[in-house]
C-alpha cells in the first residue's frame, strides 16, 4: 500500500466549519500525550468508545463499542460526509493544532492496514504555513480534501501560521472499498 492517497472527493469546507462552530469551548480536550507536542493540540470527540465526549483516545483495547457523541448529533454535514466514506467508522474527531504549535515526530500504533484500522483526514481550517511531514516527505492538504496517510510511519506537524489548523479525523475499519480506493 502507498504511504498516502488523496481521494477524489471535495467536501464543502464552509459547511464543515459551520458544524465546527457547534462545538462548545468546554468540549475541546487537550491531547493526552503531552510529551509529543508543544502548544495547543486539542480534540473534540464526535465518535468515541461508549459515545463519550471526553473520550478522545480511540482505545483499541476498550470493551465499549464506538458510538456517536452528542457533538456529532449537532453536526449534520459531518454526518453526511461520513456517509460518503463507505466503511465502518471507529473514532471520529475534530483535531485542532493551535497557531505556533508543533507535534513532534512519532508513529501511531494499532493504526495500519495490518491492524485493520486506518486513519483519514479532512482539513477543515488550514493555512499554507502548516508543514505536515510523513516519512520525511511534506504533504500539503487543502480544506475539504479527503486524505489517507499511513500513520504507522513517522510523521510530524508544525503550524507556523497565525491561525489554528483543524482537521476532521476519521478512523476506519479496513474493507474492500478502502483497499480499492488506496491501492
Amino acid at each position: 500500500m502507498r504511504n498516502y492517497v488523496k481521494f477524489p472527493f471535495q467536501f464543502d469546507a464552509a459547511l464543515l466549519r459551520e458544524d465546527l462552530a457547534k462545538v462548545a469551548a468546554d468540549e475541546w480536550i487537550s491531547h493526552f500525550n503531552q510529551s509529543n507536542y508543544e502548544g495547543d493540540w486539542s480534540v473534540a470527540a464526535l465518535r468515541s468508545n461508549g459515545g463519550k465526549t471526553k473520550q478522545i483516545y480511540p482505545d483499541p483495547h476498550s470493551t465499549e463499542d464506538f458510538e456517536d457523541t452528542e457533538i456529532l448529533a449537532r453536526c449534520a454535514y459531518v454526518r453526511e460526509v461520513l456517509s460518503k466514506i463507505e466503511c465502518e467508522k471507529e473514532a471520529v474527531r475534530f483535531m485542532l493544532l493551535g497557531a505556533g504549535a508543533k507535534i513532534r515526530e512519532h508513529k501511531d500504533y494499532f493504526m495500519g492496514f495490518e491492524d485493520g484500522v486506518i486513519r483519514l483526514h479532512i482539513p477543515v481550517i488550514t493555512n499554507k504555513q502548516v508543514e505536515f511531514y510523513l516519512a520525511d516527505e511534506r504533504i500539503e492538504m487543502r480544506e475539504g480534501e479527503l486524505w489517507y496517510l499511513d500513520f504507522s510511519q513517522k510523521h510530524r506537524v508544525e503550524n507556523n501560521g497565525a491561525a489554528d489548523r483543524i482537521h476532521l479525523v476519521i478512523d476506519c475499519k479496513v474493507n474492500d472499498w478502502l483497499v480499492e480506493s488506496i491501492k
